[in-house]
């Protein structure tokens, strides 16, 4: 059978680690030509020893993608390497400081806003741009259940995933016509380097409880999703959020 992103060029941001590894492993598992963008260089090095120790593509990229000239700078070199981008996955983001509405300060709200938002925001113009002139690509945006539901103590963080999804949206909507399709994935409670630091925060609470499953997911299961939505498979899916949750927003 042949892998299903065979030759694609495949971007995948917040790939040093977590859900963002799994994914760019996974989607180069399938042939693609892979793109790690991260600010962990060790990290993100990491990820593309691994991708071709395995016999598959790779680079690292390093970006802030809250930087306006960072992610200028690193689709110029997407563009000077390979001229075309079919896939990109957005899925760089960070959690912010426990506070509620009240305590909430401007710095975290910011921060939080600034990597979650306005970096996928920044991502997506570079990739519809370059997607546009193929007349064709695949947009997945790394949103979450917080895309749906409130998270107590994290005002910051939910509200940045609504607004993740509201962008995802806007631009299925906008270049559905045009050979563009663009996704997301709302992962539940994942055991990944951010949900082991979020934890902390509050041991006490049996998170795998939560989970009507009765367990944690893993990135492997998540990244089976961002491929899904990556590929032809998906073919008549635009402006949707790919829940895998492990039956948490059922409740």
């Amino acid at each position: 059978m042949k892998p299903k992103l065979s030759g694609k060029v495949v971007l995948v941001t917040g790939a040093a680690s977590g859900i963002g590894q799994a994914t760019a492993l996974r989607v180069a598992e399938e042939g693609a030509i892979t793109i790690i963008a991260d600010l962990q260089e060790e990290g993100g090095n990491t990820t593309v020893t691994q991708i071709e120790q395995a016999g598959g593509k790779a680079v690292f990229i390093r970006v802030d993608v809250s930087q306006p000239q960072d992610v200028e700078a690193a689709f110029r070199r997407i563009r000077e390497l390979y001229g075309r981008l079919d896939c990109a996955c957005n899925n760089a983001g960070i959690d912010g400081d426990w506070a509620d509405t009240l305590t909430c300060s401007q710095e975290n709200f910011d921060r939080v806003y600034q990597v979650n938002v306005k970096g996928v925001w920044l991502c997506m113009r570079e990739e519809i741009a370059l997607m546009l002139s193929q007349k064709r690509g695949y947009i997945v945006n790394t949103a979450s259940v917080a895309g749906h539901v409130g998270f107590i103590g994290y005002p910051a963080y939910t509200a940045s995933k609504h607004a993740v999804m509201g962008l995802t949206k806007v631009a299925a909507l906008e270049y559905a016509q045009r050979g563009i399709r663009v996704n997301a994935v709302c992962p539940g409670i994942i055991d990944t380097p951010l949900f082991q630091r979020y934890s902390k925060k509050a041991p006490e609470v049996d998170y795998a409880a939560m989970e009507p499953v009765g367990r944690l997911g893993q990135s492997n299961e998540v990244a089976e999703a961002m491929l899904w939505l990556c590929s032809d498979d998906s073919s008549f899916v635009t402006g949707t959020g790919l829940v895998v949750d492990g039956g948490f927003l059922a409740r």
